[in-house]
């Protein structure tokens, strides 16, 4: 009996990582009605990852009013998994999709409301705080967060520093004295991508400022106060793998308040049991919003398309857009890719067409799969 596994990121502002597995499974139901589908809907620590993991382990969502990107209100949560520990999804109070497009300025964004969202948890009781990275629409290092928690940072006159990662160059030291005393009782990990870094070529400014809306000017701004910023932490910091997740946030929890920065896909993939079903597998299909030229750096697509190929297993990665770069994917264990797009239509539309679109490009991907099972052999 054919047996495939449906292994999805989510699509970002669209659907979650489980309404993407349900739309490709309805596909394949269409084609081959007698398979085993084994649905795995995937997180990465980003926008969703929250309620997907209340949900996979029986626990809860909080929620929590805490101050938005652009200093708001917003309503954000975090995710009790069981008495002991708490899951922050840091985009539920700092993602990008919570800073309207006018107001799209990594140079004053900040990550206040993640800090007010760790402070919820300890005083949910929490003893383990996991700290999910992804889909942000900061660049402040994190120091936002921290002053949330108690940390004060000080200019060369001693006033404090404003919001927003501009404001970082101002910085000259971090007092920790009123730092929330129990955050040295807990245990932190923060899940990052292990590619992005917090200063150089590659530092965070550079490669992700300008999706966040910074201009090249900021993008110059924004580097120069991460090369401040890493100074004041540690000078370790500025390379270290994974310290420029979710615009520096990871450096500034790790600097701080000494969380362990892990990869995401070691933090999230371990309760999924992948391995072992992608070795019975016969096919795996996985997904994402877009495939281009970032899917190849630490993407769940590629990061399942590596794991699946450890077993010599056929992957298939659908997507809402082909970008540039999407090639550099087929290096990295996908096989073949799929648009769901049939013709130009207008992003509302083909965002609340979503799941029909998913589903139809299945179907007709799978179509055209059995087509080749039966073609003679060249």
């Amino acid at each position: 009996m054919f047996r495939i596994v449906v292994a999805p990121s989510g699509f970002k502002e669209c659907l979650d990582a489980e309404q993407v597995a349900d739309a490709i499974q309805a596909g394949i139901r269409r084609v081959i009605p007698g398979s085993v589908v084994d649905t795995v809907p995937l997180i990465d620590g980003g926008e969703g990852s929250a309620k997907l993991l209340a949900r996979a382990t029986g626990g809860a969502l909080v929620p929590v009013t805490a101050t938005g990107p652009v200093g708001e209100p917003v309503d954000a949560h975090f995710a009790l998994l069981d008495e002991d520990t708490a899951f922050v999804e840091m985009a539920a109070a700092a993602g990008l999709s919570l800073v309207p497009p006018g107001a799209r300025d990594p140079g004053r964004t900040t990550s206040r409301g993640v800090g007010e969202l760790i402070r919820a948890a300890l005083d949910s009781g929490a003893r383990r705080i996991v700290v999910g990275c992804g889909d942000s629409g900061i660049c402040d290092g994190g120091a936002g967060a921290l002053q949330a928690l108690g940390a004060r940072i000080r200019d060369d006159e001693d006033r404090e520093i404003g919001a927003g990662g501009a404001e970082l160059l101002r910085a000259n030291r971090v007092d920790v004295s009123r730092l929330d005393r129990r955050l040295s009782e807990v245990d932190m990990t923060v899940a990052v991508n292990p590619r992005n870094v917090l200063c150089g070529p590659d530092g965070v400014a550079r490669r992700y400022g300008p999706q966040k809306g910074a201009s090249a000017d900021d993008v110059e701004l924004l580097s120069a106060a991460m090369d401040n910023w890493a100074r004041l932490l540690d000078p370790g910091l500025g390379g270290l793998p994974g310290a420029g997740a979710s615009g520096g946030l990871a450096a500034g929890l790790a600097g701080i308040l000494g969380a362990r920065l892990e990869s995401r896909f070691d933090v999230f993939l371990s309760s999924t049991d992948l391995e072992q079903r992608l070795r019975t597998a016969d096919l795996v299909i996985t997904a994402e919003g877009a495939i281009d030229a970032s899917t190849a750096l630490g993407k769940i697509p590629t990061e399942v398309a590596r794991r699946a190929k450890r077993h010599g297993k056929p992957v298939i990665a659908l997507c809402g857009t082909i970008g540039p770069g999407a090639d550099t994917s087929y290096e990295h264990g996908i096989d073949a890719i799929t648009g769901i797009l049939t013709g130009p239509v207008a992003l509302p539309d083909a965002i609340t067409g979503a799941p029909r679109l998913i589903t139809d490009a299945t179907a007709r991907t799978l179509r055209m799969l059995l087509l080749g099972t039966t073609l003679p052999a060249a």
